[in-house]
C-alpha cells in the first residue's frame, strides 16, 4: 500500500543519507549536494519549529533557489502544506490569495522581501546547527500538501486542495509506468513551481538520488533547457510541446542523445513535432501525459511507439490510457456514459482527484458528482475535455468543451481576462478567445465592443491584475459584435475574424 511517507518523504530522506556528496540540484549553474540539501530542510525546519507557527498553510515565495525547494520539504516534515506566490505576480493577486487562504507565514528567500517581515521566515538568513530530517508518521494523509491557485472566471483565483494522499497516489501511478530513474539520472526540471508539472520535476529524480536541473528566472527557457540537455547530457525531462517548438529550428544543433525518457504536457501534443525531434534525440522514448491540476498533474499516458503508426486524431496523439490510480469515464450532457468512438466530456475519479476547492462550494457543486460505476459509488471529476475511447480504451483527445485554453502550458479561463478587461473598460464589452499563432503557439485574442482607443492603460491596469501569460497579444475593435441564432455573442466568427 502506497502513503506519502513511503512513497515520498522516506524516499528522499534516505536520498540524503545514502548520496550526501552526489548533486541533487544544479540551480542557475551552481552544484548542490544531497548533504546540503538536507542541511538546508534541517535549518528551514529548525526555523519552524522555534517560530511555533500554528498555520497548516504557509505562503512560499517560488524563488529558484536550494532553500525554496528546502522549504517544501520542511513543511511536509512538519505536517503543513504551502501555496507557492510568485515573486513577480501582483500584489493584489496575492493578497487575494493569502487572504482566502488565512496565512499569516511567508517562507521567503528573497534578500529584500515585498511583505510585511512580522509575516516573514527569511529562509536566506537561516544557520545550520544539527539534522533535523526525522519523520513523523502522525499526520494524515488527508491532510493538505499544497494549493494551486489557478484562473477563476469571476476574476477570483481559485485554489485547488491537494493532499499527502494525492501526491502518493500520483507517484505510485508514476512509478507502475514503468519509466525507470535511478541515482545516475540527470533530470530536467523547467515547470514554474506555481504550476502542478513542477511537482513531478523534483519529486522524480530527488526519490531516486537524482540531480534536478532548474531553469533560473529571467533566462529564455527553451534555449536555457536546450543547452542543459547538451552540456549536461540529462537523461530524464518533461516539456511542454511549445518548448520544442521554439528548439525546432535548432534540433541539428543540439546533442539530445543522453536523453533516454522525455515526457510532453501541459497541452496537446502533436504528432509531426515529435517525430520530427525524435531524430536528433534517437535514444528518447517519449511520452504523452495528460491531467488538469485537479487529478494531481497527470492521470493518462501514451508511450508513443517507435517505428510503427501512433495513435492520433487530427494530428494530436492519444493522451492514452488512464494511470494506475485513475478510473476515467467519458459521459454526455446528462453525465450518462456515451458508447465506444462517440465524443463526450471526460471524467476521472481515484485517489489522485484532489478533495475540491478552497472554501468554494458553487464550484465544487460545479465540477464534482457521484456515479455508481460497476456497483460502487465513486466521485468524478469534470475535465471539461472533449474526448472519446477508440476500440483498444485508448483515449483521444478532441479539444476544450468551455472557455478555457492552455497558455504557455498554463491553464487559463477567458471569463477572468475578460472580466477584468471589462473592469476597466467601464460597461464596454469585451470578448476573448484563443487562438493559434504562426508558430502553432496558443495565444489570446480579445475583442473589444467600441471605437478604437489607445490601449496603452488598458493594459497596464491588466498586468497589475494578472500574471503575464493571461494579458491578450492581440486586441481587435469590432462594433457591434456578432450574434447567433440564439442572441449570444458569436465566439466562432470571433474566432474566424482573428484567423482571417
Amino acid at each position: 500500500m502506497y502513503d506519502f511517507y513511503s512513497e515520498i518523504l522516506s524516499p528522499v530522506i534516505a536520498a540524503i543519507g545514502k548520496y550526501p556528496e552526489r548533486n541533487a540540484f544544479m540551480i542557475n549553474e551552481k552544484e548542490y549536494t544531497y548533504q546540503q540539501f538536507g542541511e538546508c530542510i534541517s535549518k528551514i525546519r529548525s526555523a519552524l519549529n522555534d517560530r511555533n507557527a500554528k498555520e497548516q498553510v504557509a505562503g512560499l515565495v517560488i524563488n529558484d533557489d536550494l532553500e525554496t525547494y528546502a522549504s517544501i520539504f520542511a513543511l511536509w516534515l512538519e505536517g503543513k502544506s504551502y501555496v507557492p506566490l510568485h515573486p513577480n505576480w501582483p500584489m493584489e493577486r496575492i493578497c487575494d490569495i493569502l487572504a482566502q487562504v488565512e496565512t499569516g507565514i511567508i517562507l521567503d528567500s528573497s534578500e529584500n522581501t515585498r511583505y510585511d517581515k512580522d509575516n516573514i521566515l527569511s529562509t536566506c538568513s537561516l544557520n545550520y546547527h544539527a539534522d533535523h530530517l526525522e519523520i513523523s508518521r502522525k499526520f494524515s494523509d488527508d491532510e493538505l500538501a499544497y494549493i494551486l491557485f489557478t484562473s477563476g472566471s469571476t476574476g477570483k483565483p481559485k485554489g485547488v486542495m491537494i493532499s499527502r494522499k494525492n501526491v502518493a497516489a500520483f507517484m505510485n501511478s508514476f512509478w507502475n509506468t514503468g519509466i525507470d530513474i535511478d541515482c545516475e539520472d540527470r533530470c530536467l526540471q523547467c515547470f514554474d513551481l506555481t504550476f502542478d508539472v513542477s511537482v513531478q520535476g523534483y519529486l522524480v529524480p530527488l526519490t531516486k538520488g537524482a540531480c534536478c536541473y532548474t531553469i533560473p528566472y529571467g533566462e529564455v527557457k527553451y534555449v536555457y533547457a536546450g543547452s542543459l540537455i547538451e552540456e549536461q547530457k540529462l537523461t530524464f525531462g518533461a516539456m511542454a510541446p511549445s518548448m520544442l517548438r521554439y528548439l525546432k529550428p535548432y534540433f541539428d544543433e543540439i546533442d539530445s542523445t543522453s536523453m533516454r525518457h522525455c515526457i510532453l504536457t501541459a497541452e496537446a501534443v502533436p504528432l509531426a513535432l515529435m517525430e520530427e525531434w525524435r531524430k536528433y534525440a534517437p535514444n528518447v522514448t517519449l511520452y504523452d501525459f495528460y491531467g488538469p491540476t485537479e487529478s494531481t498533474i497527470y492521470c493518462t499516458w501514451y508511450e508513443l511507439k517507435k517505428n510503427e503508426p501512433n495513435k492520433t486524431l487530427n494530428g494530436i496523439v492519444s493522451i492514452g490510457k488512464p494511470l494506475a490510480n485513475v478510473m476515467a469515464i467519458i459521459v454526455d450532457d446528462s453525465l450518462e456514459l456515451v458508447a465506444e468512438g462517440e465524443k463526450g466530456e471526460l471524467c476521472v475519479s481515484g485517489n489522485q482527484v484532489t478533495q475540491g476547492y478552497w472554501k468554494n462550494d458553487e464550484q465544487n457543486e460545479k465540477s464534482f458528482f457521484v456515479k455508481n460505476i460497476g456497483g460502487q459509488k465513486r466521485r468524478f471529476y469534470r475535465t471539461g475535455d472533449l474526448c472519446y475511447f477508440d476500440k483498444d480504451g485508448d483515449i483521444m483527445y478532441s479539444g476544450r468543451i468551455d472557455q478555457q485554453a492552455k497558455i504557455q502550458g498554463f491553464r487559463v479561463e477567458l471569463g477572468e481576462v475578460e472580466f477584468h478587461a471589462r473592469q476597466w473598460l467601464n460597461g464596454k464589452n469585451a470578448v476573448c478567445v484563443a487562438f493559434n499563432n504562426e508558430q502553432g503557439l496558443t495565444e489570446i485574442a480579445m475583442f473589444i465592443e467600441s471605437d478604437k482607443f489607445d490601449t496603452v492603460e488598458l493594459m497596464e491596469y491588466m498586468h497589475s491584475k494578472m500574471p503575464s501569460y493571461m494579458i491578450p497579444t492581440r486586441t481587435i475593435f469590432l462594433k457591434p459584435f456578432p450574434l447567433n441564432a440564439n442572441d449570444k455573442i458569436d465566439r466562432k466568427k470571433l474566432k474566424e475574424a482573428v484567423n482571417g
